[in-house]
């Protein structure tokens, strides 16, 4: 055994589907299922069945989180265009047909904005030019933009974000043009930040054959050309985020499969593997899935770690020689699969302590 100790782990970018949606999974599952894999904080998205689009949602999910999660948990507001059940509901509480006057409300208590440019799961995609630049506008530009906008609706964000000053996070770019046009934006001074998931770094578009519809995600997995360019430039891409979107098997396996697939166990065993394959360093994790994630979304490092606490640090120990095969029967996730089944990998996280208190023990 050789035990490596590293700063617990930040995944920006998680859908632990409570509430609206616990039968995939919960505040509960979701956090045990992160700290086996050596996260000790989570962004949690907004497009949950009932859509985290309000300040009342936002509280729900607050005292939720409170109730169940073994590790800490933030939030990322969603922009929304209308949601009619709520405005008939609360009258005013969503005017001129978007929830601008959300904002203030909750710009303390939530670490982004998430845009929704391109279909995915929920209701809250948004194509109306006039409702996306009054968000754009409206949004806080000290705290980052969110988007899902793959190909041109990438170039339409980019262009609303510096039409009105935003720090821009584009999620889960998955091919080689996404990127190259994100480093040229870097080279030009613009603000803008990205992260790629495991997924779209450890397969490619002929395993979505293989994996039918546990295979079905967005972005769609790309060629090999892509994965290959992605990984020579993994120092122009920010951070690794999971995306985490468990889903039932029996959904995935009906006539019309959700979007999405887990990631959170899985995320640094394939990354440490990369280590010991030469691909990148300690330090790119390091990088990756923890300084970056903070910095990007201002997460308070006292929040996460603080040797001064008299109760302690917040670290995780892995051991990097450990060779072991992913297995479906090992998970935390409620949703019960992976992708990654049957994969061999170099790399096991062997505890995860947060603030001095013990939260995850392999056995």
């Amino acid at each position: 055994m050789k035990t490596v100790k590293l700063p617990g782990l930040i995944d920006p970018h998680v859908h632990l589907r409570d509430p609206g949606a616990t039968h995939k999974e919960d505040f509960e599952s979701g956090t045990k299922a992160a700290v086996a894999g050596g996260f000790v904080m989570v962004l949690d998205m907004p497009n949950n069945p009932e859509p985290t689009i309000t300040v009342e949602a936002l509280e729900q999910k607050k005292r939720l989180v409170k109730e169940k999660a073994v590790c800490d948990v933030g939030f990322i507001f969603g922009a929304s265009s209308r949601h009619p059940e709520r405005a008939e509901r609360v009258e005013g509480s969503l005017s001129n047909n978007d929830n601008t006057s959300e904002f203030e409300k909750v710009i303390d208590d939530v670490y982004a904005l998430k845009v929704y440019m391109d279909t995915t799961t929920g209701n809250l995609l948004i194509e109306e030019e006039q409702i996306l630049e009054n968000i754009f506008n409206k949004w806080p530009s000290h705290k980052p933009i969110v988007v899902h906008a793959e190909r041109e609706m990438m170039n339409r964000a980019i262009d609303l974000a510096k039409k009105f000053n935003n720090k821009l996070h584009i999620a889960h770019l998955s091919q080689r043009s996404e990127l190259e046009q994100i480093i040229q934006e870097k080279e030009k001074g613009f603000t803008i930040t990205c992260e790629v998931t495991p997924h779209h770094l450890f397969l490619t578009e002929k395993d979505a054959v293989a994996l039918g519809p546990y295979g079905t995600m967005k972005p769609p997995l790309k060629s090999k050309q892509d994965v290959d360019f992605l990984w020579k430039h993994i120092d122009a891409i920010d951070c690794i985020a999971t995306d985490h979107a468990p889903h039932t098997k029996e959904e995935k396996e009906s006539d019309n499969p959700p979007f999405g697939v887990p990631g959170l166990e899985t995320s640094l065993p394939l990354m440490l593997t990369a280590v010991s394959e030469g691909r990148i360093t300690i330090d790119d994790i390091v990088r990756l899935m923890h300084k970056e994630p903070q910095k990007i979304f201002g997460i308070d490092v006292v929040r996460i770690s603080d040797p001064r606490l008299q109760n302690g640090d917040t670290y995780i120990e892995v051991d990097t020689n450990a060779e072991y095969t992913i297995e479906n029967k090992n998970l935390f996730t409620k949703c019960g699969w992976s992708t990654f089944d049957g994969m061999k990998v170099k790399g096991k996280i062997v505890r995860t302590v947060i603030r001095g208190r013990k939260v995850f023990e392999s056995e």
